[in-house]
């Protein structure tokens, strides 16, 4: 696997040790590097600046192209390209227990976990793998102390039934509308991704249509929108112009600098299809052992982003069965202050024990592009527990 390291700009000996990883699924982690909370961002002449809000000024961070097949992290054969999250995280904790054996002296340091997106599916499924070798007898303990979903797709059979709502809170489609949609889509929807659960991947296959299906009504009603964020238009396939990235890396000089040879592509096309029944099945179920233990879990989202909206992720939280879900449904919420030239919301935070929720107010599916401050100083609060 191919990945990039930061250490910390403060205190690498002591601050946490973070692990990025960007969804898609097939995109690789240089998006976040580049575009979001990585050290350095790509001036126009492809030059690098720094960033000011990356995150190796609260820790030190590791960006990781995965699933193999993505980015730069090659295959010799496309049969080798996971279709699954048990293949996915086999492959990360390997990864992982390499990367301290080749850097011991990170070994004591808390380790959380983060990313966006489709890492709404890696995250949990890592964060649990992890969480049971550590109660056996493993190589290197990996001190797991947390981890950090941004506007994920996490638990679909939730998630997909607060589109509509979403929609029409935010205008996209009439009370009438969202009614029609309900009446004519919810059901199958739900009985589909009931199947996905018990009944296999030609199952899962058959949930995405019948619940895409839903998306896709809103989308021929709301028109030209972008699904990441709602305020802005679709600019080509992927709604972003990230083709800085794409030159910069594979730039001849660049690419003998970190030492690979093969083409950048910013998302793999291959990669995404071969996870595609994965995308239906549900990811929360390894999360409440994770909270019982003491292990932070973090899910914020942007509150500008349709495709995997704030109010889909704040449901299934809420619905989440954990010995704390009534204290964390019964908190209404405060506001998370931003400090700045002047102190101002950057969102709504829920909390209850290690459970954390925030609404990233100004953002979109990309929340330390959109909100860089607010996404550093959560991030920060979070981990020393002053969230």
């Amino acid at each position: 696997m191919f990945y990039f390291f930061f250490e910390s700009r403060d205190t690498p000996k002591d601050d946490p040790v973070v692990i990025w990883l960007t969804g898609g699924p097939g995109c690789g982690s240089e998006l976040a590097l580049f575009y979001e909370n990585g050290p350095f961002h790509i001036a126009d002449d492809l030059s690098l600046v720094w960033n000011q809000y990356g995150w190796d000024k609260a820790s030190n961070i590791l960006f990781v192209d995965q699933p193999i097949g993505t980015g730069f992290s090659v295959v010799n054969d496309v049969n080798d390209i996971p279709h699954n999250e048990t293949v996915v995280s086999d492959d990360l904790y390997v990864f992982l227990q390499s990367f301290f054996e080749e850097h011991p002296e990170f070994v004591k340091n808390d380790f959380y976990i983060t990313g966006e997106s489709y890492a709404g599916h890696y995250i949990p499924a890592l964060a649990s793998r992890i969480h049971q070798e550590n109660k056996g007898n493993p190589k290197i303990h990996i001190n797991l102390k947390g981890i950090a979903i941004g506007n994920g797709i996490t638990n679909p059979r939730i998630q997909y039934l607060f589109y509509t709502q979403f929609a029409e809170d935010n205008h996209l489609i009439t009370p009438g509308e969202r009614k029609d949609i309900d009446d004519e889509l919810y059901e199958g929807c739900t009985e589909a991704t009931y199947n996905c659960g018990t009944k296999g991947d030609q199952n899962c296959l058959l949930a995405r249509d019948k619940c895409e299906a839903i998306v896709n009504k809103i989308m021929s009603i709301a028109g030209d929108i972008n699904v990441y964020d709602i305020r802005k238009k679709c600019i080509g396939e992927m709604c972003y112009d990230f083709s800085k990235l794409e030159k910069f890396l594979n730039n001849h000089e660049v690419r003998g600098i970190i030492g690979v040879a093969n083409e950048f592509v910013s998302c793999s096309r291959v990669v995404y299809d071969a996870m595609r029944a994965d995308l239906m099945k549900s990811f929360h179920l390894g999360i409440p052992e994770l909270l019982e233990d003491g292990i932070k879990v973090l899910i914020y989202a942007g509150e500008f982003d349709f495709i995997c909206n704030w109010l889909g992720n704040y449901n299934w939280v809420s619905f989440l069965q954990w010995s704390g879900q009534k204290q964390f449904k019964e908190f209404k919420g405060v506001p998370f202050l931003v400090d700045g030239t002047d102190i101002s919301e950057g969102g709504m935070l829920y909390t209850f024990g290690p459970l954390y929720f925030l609404k990233v107010y100004g953002a979109g599916h990309m929340v330390p592009m959109d909100q860089p401050d607010v996404a550093l100083q959560m991030l920060t609060a979070w981990m020393k527990g002053q969230l």
